[in-house]
């Protein structure tokens, strides 16, 4: 596949939220409208503890992504209650339409004592043209389990054929790789089906992304695509340390294809997408979203530090 950049699309300092949060624009992923392509990402505020809460926002684009239009005015989603999954934040946001209505898959995270966070996976729907989502409970749809035991997450979904498809990450390891250091995770990518997109069966541990840095290779964020009849994810990885300052160990992009569902075939150099030097997106290419616009797929990722100056795009050529 070939992909024309199309450089970087929206900066948070310089397009800013009204509500606080002046930087990072993470997980990028788009509804299209009529007449323009709602973006959704997660943002950041800081609270006097120097720690971070995220929180869901969008911004308004022009369809073949040339220009920015509005910004939201507030968060679309409120914080989740106390003792919640979502209580300290939701990164990432996946959306799609169904039923007349909006869904919004999050990711909620919460703090813990030993380790930093735990995440799982809740539903929550809009009706007023995705300005608003409300959760559909308190709880999640999806979390860990036997086999996935914690950090279920980054949840990509689709209905096909009247079934409800669900690409996203599990946990498999907390560890502490050097003596004193802060435990880090590895997770891997999975796949569950549901018939209502409420109640979901996984297969419980099952890895479907063979792996390409050894087992400590970290996954994350799918997005599914088709071109003709066959299926590709697009994802990111890392190494499980020294990913954070490390140019050569942080997130780059990944590529698979499959025709079905769950059995895929790992084919890296078919996204022959990189950074360009000196640019934003230079150290890290990482969070990505394709989705179809007016017969054109874009793609949509973030570039260095995780999110910080914003999101670009690229798009596929025929």
């Amino acid at each position: 596949m070939r992909w024309a950049k199309l450089g970087q699309i929206y900066d948070p300092r310089e397009h800013p939220l009204p509500f606080g949060c002046g930087a990072f624009a993470q997980s990028p992923q788009a509804l299209v409208f009529d007449d323009f392509v709602r973006i959704y990402f997660s943002t950041r505020s800081q609270e006097p503890d120097g720690q971070y809460r995220s929180h869901v926002a969008f911004v308004d684009m022009r369809k073949d992504l040339s220009g920015i239009l509005a910004v939201s005015k507030r968060p679309v989603i409120e914080q989740g209650s106390l003792g919640t999954f979502d209580e300290h934040g939701i990164f990432p946001m996946n959306i799609l339409r169904h039923d007349c209505l909006i869904y919004g898959y999050t990711t909620g995270w919460s703090r813990r004592v030993s380790v930093p966070i735990e995440t799982a996976i809740g539903l929550s729907v809009s009706g007023d043209g995705g300005v608003t989502f409300e959760r559909r409970g308190s709880g999640p749809v999806l979390a860990a389990s036997l086999h996935e035991p914690f950090l279920v997450g980054d949840g990509f979904v689709r209905v096909i054929d009247g079934l409800f498809h669900m690409w996203y990450i599990f946990g498999t390891t907390w560890s502490r790789p050097s003596m004193g250091g802060a435990p880090e995770r590895v997770y891997k990518i999975g796949h569950a089906t549901s018939q209502d997109g409420i109640a979901w069966a996984k297969q419980d541990g099952r890895r479907i992304i063979s792996d390409r840095l050894g087992p400590e290779e970290c996954q994350a964020l799918p997005s599914v695509f088709d071109v003709g009849e066959r299926r590709h994810m697009v994802f990111c990885y890392r190494e499980q340390v020294d990913f954070r300052t490390h140019p050569g160990r942080g997130y780059r992009l990944g590529h698979a294809w499959s025709d079905d569902f769950s059995h895929w075939t790992r084919d890296d150099d078919a996204l022959p997408l990189q950074g360009t030097p000196g640019e934003w997106d230079s150290d890290m290419q990482c969070y990505p979203h394709v989705f179809a616009c007016d017969g054109a797929t874009y793609l949509l990722y973030n570039g260095n530090a995780f999110g910080r100056f914003g999101f670009g795009a690229a798009r596929l050529e025929p």
